[in-house]
């Protein structure tokens, strides 16, 4: 008995090796397909940048912004705190007025009784 595979064997065995071969590249085909094309990359990777770089302007603007709104807050409390010291001795000067003008006539009044 020979242990060589017979012409036919050697046929099914090729046969069974190429659809084994053909499974293989049929699942790296499809793993292919998934995969991105680099022109494909190279616009998203281009498209993030962008987006990227607006998102920082965007942040960079916004944080100006609120620099600036501190300042205008800060420049408003000074104003207020200023008109409102401004009121405080504009109320003292029309309460001490008045009663300065009320005792230096009363002081006058009196005086002329005395020196009479």
């Amino acid at each position: 008995m020979t242990t060589e595979p017979s012409n036919g064997e050697l046929g099914r065995l090729i046969g069974s090796l190429q659809d084994a071969l053909n499974a293989r590249f049929g699942e790296l085909n499809q793993r292919l397909d998934k995969m991105v094309g680099q022109d494909v990359y190279t616009i998203q990777n281009t498209h993030v940048e962008q987006r990227l770089a607006q998102l920082q302007a965007d942040i960079q603007r916004c944080a100006s912004e609120v620099d600036r709104l501190e300042d205008d807050f800060e420049a408003y409390q000074r104003d207020e705190a200023k008109r409102r010291e401004a009121e405080r001795q504009a109320r003292l000067y029309q309460l001490i007025v008045p009663v300065a003008i009320c005792i230096i006539s009363s002081v006058i009044a009196i005086w002329a009784v005395v020196a009479k």
